[in-house]
C-alpha cells in the first residue's frame, strides 16, 4: 500500500477507520426494516406496496438529508457535519422502536433518512480532506466496505435479537452504537492542518498532488454547480444505479423467503454469505484502479476501465431466479460487489473532478439524485410484486426486477461517459 510506511505516517487510515465504522453503524440501522419484516407482516398486517412506500418515504426524506447535509458539510467543516447527522440518525433509530403503525413507520424513517443524509457528504470530504487524488479509491472502497460490513453483522444480530428480546430492542441497540461512535469521533477527528505538524512528512504526502482549498474556503454552491456539465454525469450514474443497492438491502430477505421458502432464521446465512463476498471484493475493486495508476495509466483511463468492468459484472444477475439458492447467492454477491467497486469509483471522480471545497455539495446532489430514484424504485417493487403474488407467480416478478437492475450499469456508464469523457480537475 503506498504511502502507508512509518516515514509518511498513518494517521490519515485512522480517519478511514473512523469513516468505516460510521458507515457499518448506517447500514446496519438501514437493514433493520427488511431484517424484521416477517415480524412486521404479521403484527401490522400491511401489503408489500405498503412496505415499499415505508422504505420510499426513507429515500425522499434521505435525498432531502443529502441535499441539505451536503451544504451543511461545506459550510460547516467535516467534523461537525458528520458528528450533527450521526447524533440525528441515532436518535431516529431509538424512535422506531416506539412505533407500532403503519403510519408511525412512515415517520420514524423519515426521521432517520433526514438524518443520515450527512453520512456519504461527510464521509466523501473527509477522505478528499485526508487522502492524495490516487489513494481516494482505495481509501472511499476500504470505509465504502462499511456498508457491506454493516449489512454482513445485521442479519447475523438483528433476528438474534429480534426472536430473544423483540423487534424494538434492534433499533435500540442501533442508536446506542451511533453515539458511542461520536465517543470517537470528537476527539480523534479534525482537518489535517490541525492533527498534523506543518513539517510531518504525511501532511506532505497528502497535498502532494495539487494545492485545494479544504474546510473553511467558499463553496461553489447548488446553482453554480448544476450548471457544470460534470456534475450532471455524477447525478445521472447516481440516480440510476443506487437503486439497484437499495433493492438489495430492502428485498432480499423477502425474496429468499417468497421464492426460497427460507425465513429469516434459515435465511441469515445466505445473507451474511452474500455481504461477506460483496465486502472482500468491493475493496479489491477499489483497488484496481489505483492501481491501475502506479502502472501508469491517467486517471481517466484507469477509473473508466474499471468501472466499466465493474458494470459488466452485474449483467449475470439477469438469471439469478433461475438458479439454486446458493448459486443465487454468488451472483448477487458478485452483483453487489461490482456495485459498491463502482459506487467507490463514481464517487471518487467528484474528487478528480471537482476541489475540495466543493465535494460535500457535488456528492450531496448526486445521493439525493440517488434517492429519488430509490423513492421510485421500491414502490415500484412493491406494487409489482403484490401483482405478481396475486396471480400466484411471485418468481416471476423477481426475475423482471433482476433483469432491471442487470443492464443499469451499463447504461450508467455510456450516459456518464458522454457527460465527463475526461476526469480532469475542473479550473474555478
Amino acid at each position: 500500500m503506498a504511502g502507508t510506511d512509518s516515514v509518511v505516517g498513518r494517521y490519515r487510515w485512522v480517519v478511514c477507520g473512523l469513516i468505516f465504522l460510521a458507515t457499518t453503524v448506517n447500514y446496519i440501522d438501514r437493514q433493520i426494516l427488511a431484517l424484521i419484516k416477517e415480524f412486521l407482516d404479521a403484527e401490522l398486517g400491511w401489503t408489500n406496496e405498503q412496505f415499499g412506500l415505508v422504505n420510499s418515504a426513507f429515500q425522499g426524506a434521505y435525498a432531502a438529508g443529502l441535499f441539505l447535509f451536503g451544504w451543511f458539510v461545506d459550510k460547516y467543516g467535516t467534523k461537525i457535519g458528520y458528528a450533527v447527522s450521526i447524533t440525528f440518525w441515532s436518535v431516529a433509530a431509538l424512535a422506531h422502536a416506539a412505533v407500532a403503525s403503519v403510519g408511525g413507520f412512515f415517520a420514524a424513517r423519515v426521521f432517520l433518512g433526514v438524518s443520515e443524509g450527512g453520512n456519504f457528504p461527510a464521509a466523501i470530504k473527509g477522505i478528499a480532506l485526508w487522502f492524495p487524488r490516487r489513494e481516494r479509491a482505495f481509501a472511499t472502497a476500504i470505509f465504502n466496505s462499511g456498508t457491506n460490513v454493516g449489512a454482513i453483522i445485521a442479519p447475523a444480530m438483528v433476528p438474534a435479537i429480534a426472536l430473544t428480546l423483540g423487534w424494538r430492542a434492534a433499533f435500540i441497540v442501533a442508536g446506542l452504537l451511533g453515539f458511542l461512535w461520536l465517543l470517537l469521533w470528537l476527539p480523534f477527528y479534525d482537518v489535517p492542518a490541525k492533527k498534523l505538524k506543518a513539517s510531518s512528512p504525511e501532511l506532505a504526502h497528502i497535498t502532494s498532488d495539487r494545492d485545494e482549498a479544504g474546510d473553511g474556503a467558499t463553496p461553489l454552491g447548488w446553482g453554480r454547480a448544476l450548471r457544470i456539465r460534470q456534475t450532471w454525469g455524477f447525478i445521472v450514474a447516481k440516480f440510476m444505479t443506487d437503486p439497484v443497492w437499495w433493492f438489495f438491502l430492502i428485498w432480499l430477505p423477502d425474496y429468499f423467503k417468497k421464492t426460497r421458502g427460507l425465513d429469516i432464521k434459515h435465511s441469515w446465512i445466505h445473507l451474511v454469505t452474500i455481504y461477506a463476498i460483496i465486502t472482500v471484493l468491493s475493496i479489491l475493486g477499489g483497488w484496481l484502479t489505483g492501481h491501475f495508476q502506479q502502472q501508469g495509466w491517467s486517471v481517466t483511463r484507469a477509473r473508466k476501465t474499471g468501472m466499466f468492468l465493474f458494470a459488466l459484472c452485474v449483467v449475470p444477475i439477469a438469471v439469478v431466479t433461475k438458479v439454486g439458492p446458493w448459486s443465487a447467492v454468488l451472483l448477487i454477491g458478485l452483483a453487489g460487489a461490482a456495485h459498491q467497486a463502482w459506487s467507490a469509483n463514481l464517487f471518487t471522480t467528484t474528487s478528480d473532478v471537482f476541489q475540495k471545497k466543493d465535494v460535500g455539495t457535488i456528492t450531496g446532489l448526486g445521493g439525493m439524485a440517488g434517492s429519488i430514484g430509490g423513492i421510485l424504485f421500491p414502490w415500484v417493487t412493491g406494487a409489482m410484486l403484490d401483482s405478481f403474488t396475486a396471480a400466484g407467480n411471485v418468481t416471476g416478478g423477481y426475475a423482471i426486477l433482476f433483469g432491471i437492475c442487470a443492464s443499469l450499469y451499463l447504461v450508467a456508464f455510456a450516459i456518464h461517459h458522454l457527460l465527463v469523457p475526461r476526469l480532469e480537475p475542473l479550473e474555478r
